[in-house]
C-alpha cells in the first residue's frame, strides 16, 4: 500500500480524498494556489504546499509544480480528483515517468476515451448501443450537413475532446446547422485546443443515466448500479439520485452488462462511468466514458455502501476488487444536491464573498461534502460549487422529504446560493413522481427563480 499521496486538486474533493487516505494510514498531501492558503484541505493534509498564483494554469494545471512538490515531498501516488489533470493522458504518463503512480487509468485509455469520437467507435465494436451519428469525425460544413439531412433533424454537434456541455450545440433545422456548427466548433478550439467535431442524432427529451464501474489488474470489471443525472442546467448537472425511477430490473441488469461490455473493450483500471441517455420509448444509447471519480459519486456509495475513493487506491496498489457483482446491492434511495454559489434570479451569476454565518444540517443519513467554515472565502477563480448535500432513505419519497428538510436547515449566509432552486425543484410535482428528463429546469426555470 502507498505511503503518502499527494491530491492533485481542490475543493470538496480534495478533503473527500485526504479523509479517506487518513483512514487508511496514508499520509496526505496537499497543494494549493495563493488564493486558496486559508482552505480546509490544506489544514487538514499531513503536509501542504504552494504551488502557484490563483490563476488555475499557474497552479492546479501547473504539471511541473505539481510533479516537483510530489518527488519533493517523498510521495508515491498522485490522486487527481475530477478536474483539472484528472483526465489529461500527459500528466498520467508523466506521474508514471516520475516513478509514481497515478491513481486512475493509464493515459493511452485517458486518449481513447475522452476522445469521443474515439470512444464511440470503439462502443460499436464492443456491441454496445450507440447514438445514430458519424463513424469518427467530420471532416468539414459540407460533409457535416450531408450527414444531418441522412440521420434526420434534429442533431447534436459535439467536440471529440469535449466535455461538461462545452463544445455542444443542437441543430434543429437545415438553415441553422452552419451556425451551429461553427460555434461549436470555435468553442471546442477555446475550451480545448482542439476542434475535431463529431455528430449525433439528437434524442429528445431523454434521462441522463450513468453507471458506476470499477475494474481491477486482475481482469474483474463490476458496476455499482446507475445514477438518475437528468436535472440540469446547460448541460451541468445539478441533482443526482440512485437508483433511477425510470430502470425495470430487467433495464438495469441489461444496462449495467453494457456498462462492463465497455470497460473491458478498453481495457479499462480503476473507478469510471459510463454514461447513457435513456430515450422515452425505453432504448438507451452511450454518449461517453468518465475516466475519473464523478462528482457525484457520493449516491452510489450511499446506496451501496463502498467507498470508492478507498477501491481506487487499492485498485492503484495492485490489489484485487473488495467486490464481486454478486455482493453490490442497491440499498434505498439516495439524493444528491450541488450547492454552488451564484444567484439563479441573476440568471446564476457568480457570487464569491466571505460566509459570514454557517449551519451545516445534520441527522440520521444526512453527509455534506464541502470546503466551507465561518470566515471562509469564496473564490472567483474557481469553479462555483461550494458543497454537496447527500441524503439516504428507505425509498425515494423518503429521501426527498429528508433533502427538504436539510435544505431548509443549511444556512450559508454572507453570499447567494441556488440552495433555494433546488428545495422548489423538490416540491414539484413532475420531479416527485419521477416524471423528468434532461429538459426539466429548462421548461420550469422561470416558474422555480420566481418561486426562489
Amino acid at each position: 500500500m502507498f505511503k503518502k499521496i499527494l491530491i492533485a486538486n481542490r475543493g470538496e474533493i480534495a478533503v473527500r480524498i485526504i479523509r479517506c487516505c487518513k483512514e487508511m494510514g496514508i499520509e496526505a498531501v496537499a497543494v494549493y494556489s495563493t488564493a486558496d492558503a486559508t482552505s480546509l484541505h490544506v489544514q487538514l493534509a499531513d503536509e501542504a504546499y504552494c504551488i502557484g498564483p490563483a490563476k488555475s494554469s499557474e497552479s492546479y494545471l501547473n504539471m511541473e509544480n505539481i510533479l516537483s512538490v510530489a518527488t519533493l515531498a517523498g510521495c508515491d501516488a498522485i490522486h487527481p480528483g475530477f478536474g483539472y489533470l484528472s483526465e489529461n493522458s500527459t500528466f498520467a504518463r508523466l506521474v508514471e515517468k516520475c516513478g509514481m503512480t497515478f491513481i486512475g487509468p493509464s493515459g493511452d485509455v485517458i486518449d481513447q476515451m475522452g476522445n469521443k469520437s474515439v470512444a464511440r467507435q470503439m462502443m460499436i465494436e464492443a456491441g454496445v448501443p450507440v447514438v445514430p451519428g458519424s463513424n469518427g469525425s467530420i471532416t468539414s460544413l459540407e460533409e457535416g450537413k450531408e450527414l444531418a439531412n441522412k440521420i434526420g433533424y434534429p442533431v447534436l454537434i459535439k467536440a471529440s475532446a469535449g466535455g461538461g456541455g462545452r463544445g455542444m450545440r443542437k441543430c434543429f433545422k437545415e438553415e441553422d446547422f452552419e451556425d451551429a456548427y461553427k460555434t461549436a466548433k470555435a468553442e471546442a478550439k477555446a475550451c480545448f485546443g482542439d476542434d475535431d467535431m463529431y455528430m449525433e442524432k439528437l434524442i429528445l427529451n431523454p434521462k441522463h443515466i450513468e453507471f458506476q464501474i470499477l475494474a481491477d489488474n486482475f481482469g474483474n470489471v463490476i458496476h455499482l448500479g446507475e445514477r438518475d443525472c437528468s436535472i440540469q442546467r446547460r448541460n451541468q448537472k445539478m441533482m443526482e439520485e440512485s437508483p433511477s425511477k425510470a430502470l425495470s430490473q430487467e433495464l438495469r441488469e441489461q444496462m449495467g452488462k453494457d456498462a462492463i461490455k465497455a470497460a473491458k473493450q478498453v481495457n479499462y483500471r480503476n473507478a469510471g462511468t459510463i454514461e447513457f441517455v435513456l430515450a422515452p420509448d425505453g432504448k438507451y444509447y452511450f454518449i461517453e466514458m468518465n475516466t475519473r471519480i464523478q462528482v457525484e459519486h457520493p449516491v452510489t456509495e450511499m446506496v451501496t455502501g463502498v467507498d470508492l475513493i478507498r477501491e481506487q487506491i487499492r485498485i492503484a496498489a495492485n490489489l484485487k476488487l473488495n467486490y464481486k457483482q454478486s455482493d453490490i446491492c442497491l440499498n434505498g434511495h439516495a439524493i444528491e444536491c450541488r450547492i454552488n454559489a451564484e444567484n439563479p434570479k441573476e440568471n446564476f451569476r457568480p457570487s464569491p464573498g466571505i460566509v459570514n454565518s454557517l449551519h451545516l444540517p445534520g441527522g440520521f443519513g444526512v453527509r455534506i461534502d464541502t470546503t466551507l467554515y465561518q470566515g471562509y472565502q469564496v473564490s472567483s477563480h474557481y469553479d462555483s460549487m461550494i458543497a454537496k448535500v447527500i441524503v439516504h432513505g428507505k425509498n425515494r419519497i423518503e429521501a426527498i422529504r429528508k433533502m427538504r428538510r436539510v435544505l431548509s436547515e443549511l444556512v450559508i449566509d454572507g453570499i447567494d446560493t441556488n440552495q433555494e432552486l433546488q428545495y422548489f425543484i423538490l416540491h414539484e410535482n413532475d420531479y416527485v413522481k419521477g416524471e423528468f428528463d434532461t429538459s426539466f429546469i429548462e421548461n420550469h426555470l422561470d416558474e422555480l427563480v420566481n418561486e426562489s
